[in-house]
């Protein structure tokens, strides 16, 4: 009978150290989570302050919605691009 119980005590010591590790493990990741979150949040949101000034700026008429806008300077842009090419034409036409 005390072969048994000292295998038990020593199983049960076993579980009880591997507990106490885990516990400490869970512990400083929990430490080392809050650091990079810590470091993470201010990047976060200066990069949705970031996109929340782009969305304005897109929003011209300040309707909400950025889809005309887009719209219109997608077609500003094509149009630049189609001056630019017009200009190029006329350079080639000239020499």
């Amino acid at each position: 009978m005390g072969e048994w119980n000292e295998r038990w005590q020593k199983m049960v010591a076993d579980l009880e150290q591997e507990r106490d590790e885990l516990r400490l493990k869970m512990h400083l990741a929990k430490e080392d989570a809050k650091d990079e979150w810590a470091k993470l949040e201010p990047k976060l949101d200066a990069k949705i302050a970031e996109l929340k000034s782009k969305a304005a700026s897109l929003d011209k008429d300040g309707d909400g919605s950025i889809s005309d806008d887009v719209g219109d300077a997608t077609r500003k842009l094509a149009a630049e691009v189609k001056d630019g090419f017009q200009k190029l034409r006329q350079r080639f036409q000239s020499s």
